[in-house]
């Protein structure tokens, strides 16, 4: 079965209303098919801002403006929508859940996966540190959800360097896992492309990894370079520095003709 996959690349700003809007200008440009699959970066409707952003938008989950918009966008265009990454509230905690969401062409959210790692390290860049725990609270369990088309894993940017969630999003049955990111410049530059490659060569899938791209308003860079590959680890698109979106055509037999050729998933001895 053939799916047309799409990596959405933007360069996200602190006011939801603009990111929106430049989101809904691409959607209309889509070729649409029966089966596509568009995936939003992490933190595409609010980036760049305050430590306190993401609280201040944060939504219920199943009721906001944003989630409304991705909703409407999945109708009107006859889309599967990964969300990438939005803030979603939890009762009684000033924390939120960093929540990648995915959107059918009905316009119903099918799935949701809180981000398991938060991105607490020192960085030689602008920035210099960064510490998501303060604002965000740890998910704690995974996402694969069976779409007519394959089933998707869901992860978020620094979950990639943790391979034993890949390992087990493919033991669940993950054909096609999305890696929505805000890769920051440096770290991006060192390890972006080698990680997803990583990802997919390991666990004979297609990633699907959009990225935030530029210097956003409060001096933060991302890398961009979003990308797609397959269980091979062949590049399928890869973007450049530049906002905007890709669109390709992907074969989910691959899927299957790799891991028959080269059955090393059976052959695992785990420790």
């Amino acid at each position: 079965m053939n799916l047309s996959v799409v990596t959405m690349q933007m360069s996200s700003t602190p006011k939801v209303e603009e990111n929106l809007l430049w989101l809904s200008e691409q959607f209309s440009r889509l070729q649409t098919t029966e089966n596509c699959l568009v995936v939003l970066p992490e933190c595409f409707a609010c980036f760049g801002g305050a430590e306190n952003e993401q609280a201040r938008i944060a939504e219920d989950y199943g009721n906001g403006p944003i989630q409304d918009f991705i909703a409407h966008q999945a109708r009107k265009f006859n889309l599967w929508i990964v969300a990438g990454s939005m803030p979603l509230k939890i009762k009684d905690s000033e924390l939120v859940y960093a929540s990648s969401l995915l959107f059918s062409p009905e316009g119903q959210c099918q799935a949701r996966y809180n981000k398991m790692h938060l991105f607490d390290v020192d960085v030689a860049d602008a920035t210099g540190q960064y510490r998501e725990s303060a604002t965000t609270q740890a998910g704690s369990s995974i996402t694969v959800v069976e779409t007519p088309f394959a089933k998707i894993g869901l992860s978020i940017c620094y979950d990639v360097r943790f391979p034993e969630l890949y390992r087990k999003l493919q033991a669940e049955g993950a054909e096609i896992i999305c890696v929505p990111s805000a890769f920051t410049y440096v770290t991006g530059q060192a390890h972006w492309q080698v990680l997803m490659r990583a990802r997919a060569i390991e666990n004979q899938c297609f990633v699907v990894a959009p990225n935030q791209t530029g210097t956003h308003p409060n001096g933060r860079q991302t890398w961009g370079r979003s990308v797609v590959v397959d269980p091979w680890g062949e590049i399928v698109h890869q973007h450049s520095e530049q906002k905007g979106y890709l669109q390709s055509k992907i074969d989910l037999d691959r899927v299957r003709q790799v891991r028959s050729k080269m059955p090393n998933l059976q052959h695992r001895k785990l420790f």
